[in-house]
């Protein structure tokens, strides 16, 4: 049975805004109330915390699909519908977000370190909000948002300061057991540690964690046995260890060849190259191991390298072994930038920027003119295109927004096709998204056509058409 998962596709939804209400006050002895319908409660928001207490992503591996709750729609009497509750994710330390096709999103490092995945969406306004000098007693409301939808790739990527690599069988684990409180699996077969052990090393007054990667071979970057699948633990790791096998009775394999190899995949996974190393000359506490490990180590140190004859079984070289590498591990934090202070950005638009664009552009049914802007899209979505005085109450916004001035200047003609852009989606390869809306443009009466009279949720303009 699976225990250790470190890549899941998670599919998030935030949850969605409720709708607003439209309500009027009766109430004995008072025969204008008013209009008294509450806002839209907003719906919940999809985080991702680090946990320390977490070590794997397996709980997303058996559920991946997450939702928060949707907001509650408001009632009459002022009564704002409640917010959806926020769902918290917990992930490891380390964990890297991307999107499916690659893009990256966030790195989680730290405890307690949040991301804010997917927003949820806006609640709607009642008509008590949206009561106005010249529009007194509206009779609609806003909807509320959808939230966001959207499927991620998490990552784990161990969080160590020392990482032991090396062909399998190679005494790997048989080290970070002898050095650390770790217990992995340990065998002698190969490729008996499926997932990164983690172990902490009191080396003197510095203490620091150790990973054991699991075997690699030749082709492992490029995907053969499981070292593409776990070369991703070694990429945070400050310091690595090479640990070369000394006894193996493989024909064609020796300590200079088996570095070699493992370089050689450790380049062509790439971003290693200035990762301190020390050579570990396994199981030295064998004699044909000890007569090897004296006749490869002037050839190794020839190369720069630092090396240490050890043996997981005797002890042999183990603390000489840690306070070599709590050195390099002391020295790897100096060197490491302090970490700046979080830091909120405003960004302000520009003076005279609309937010929206206006385009003619050629589509399958001819020539239209397509307006694209968060905005637009936004006011979209909020409305009910059953009740006709929404209908034109979005129009007094587009209005206003500078949209028909727009037109006018691009030559459009009452009836011609306006198309208001929608959220972008793959399965739209015209940009114009998966709910854009589709009209004939009817341009607005001049100012003040919001002082025309007519019954509760209705629209004069929109009459007879």
């Amino acid at each position: 049975m699976t225990t250790f998962v470190d890549r899941v596709v998670l599919h998030v939804a935030a949850g969605d805004g409720g709708d607003g209400c439209a309500s009027i006050h009766r109430e004995k002895f008072k025969p204008l109330g008013g209009p008294d319908g509450g806002n839209g409660g907003r719906g919940g928001d999809v985080v991702l915390v680090v946990d320390p207490g977490v070590t794997t992503l397996l709980d997303y591996h058996h559920s991946p699909h997450r939702n928060a709750g949707s907001g509650k729609a408001g009632q009459g009497s002022n009564r704002s519908g409640a917010d959806g509750a926020d769902i918290e994710l917990r992930v490891p330390d380390g964990t890297a977000v991307t999107t499916t096709d690659g893009q990256f999103v966030t790195d989680l490092l730290g405890p307690g370190t949040r991301f804010v995945l997917a927003r949820g969406g806006r609640g709607g306004l009642g008509n008590a909000a949206l009561a106005s000098t010249r529009r007194k007693a509206p009779g609609f409301a806003l909807l509320g948002e959808p939230g966001e939808s959207l499927s991620v790739v998490l990552e784990l990527k161990s969080v160590a300061d020392v990482a032991l690599v090396g062909y399998p069988s190679a005494g790997k684990s048989s080290l970070i057991a002898a050095m650390s409180a770790a217990r992995p699996k340990i065998a002698d077969y190969p490729f008996t540690t499926l997932v990164p052990n983690l172990g902490v090393v009191q080396a003197g007054d510095v203490r620091f964690t150790i990973a054991d990667v699991p075997g690699l071979i030749p082709g492992a970057s490029q995907g053969k046995g499981l070292g593409l699948e776990f070369l991703r633990h070694v990429e945070r790791c400050s310091v690595l260890v090479h640990v070369l096998d000394c006894a193996t009775l493989e024909p064609g394999r020796d300590p200079i060849s088996d570095l070699d190899v493992i370089e050689s995949e450790l380049a062509s996974y790439g971003g290693l190259e200035d990762r301190p190393r020390i050579v570990a000359l396994n199981k030295v506490d064998i004699p044909e191991g000890r007569d090897l490990a004296e006749l490869v180590r002037p050839d190794l140190e020839a190369r720069g390298l630092r090396v240490l004859e050890v043996s997981a079984v005797s002890h042999d070289g183990l603390r000489a072994l840690g306070f070599a590498l709590a050195e390099l591990v002391t020295a790897a934090r100096a060197a490491a930038p302090a970490p700046e202070p979080e830091r909120i950005v405003l960004r302000p638009a520009a003076v005279g920027e609309s937010g929206f664009t206006v385009t003619k552009e050629q589509t399958d049914e001819g020539v239209a003119y397509v307006v694209r802007g968060e905005k637009p899209r936004r006011w979209v979505r909020q409305t009910d295109f059953s009740n006709p005085e929404a209908v034109g109450y979005l129009a007094d916004r587009l209005a206003r927004l500078g949209i028909e001035e727009q037109l006018f200047k691009l030559g459009a003609q009452e009836g011609d096709t306006v198309i208001i852009a929608g959220r972008i989606s793959p399965a739209a390869p015209d940009g114009l998204g998966d709910d854009a809306v589709v009209f004939d443009w009817e341009p607005t009466i001049a100012a003040g056509a919001e002082l025309l009279h007519g019954r509760r949720g209705t629209d004069l303009r929109l009459e007879g058409r």
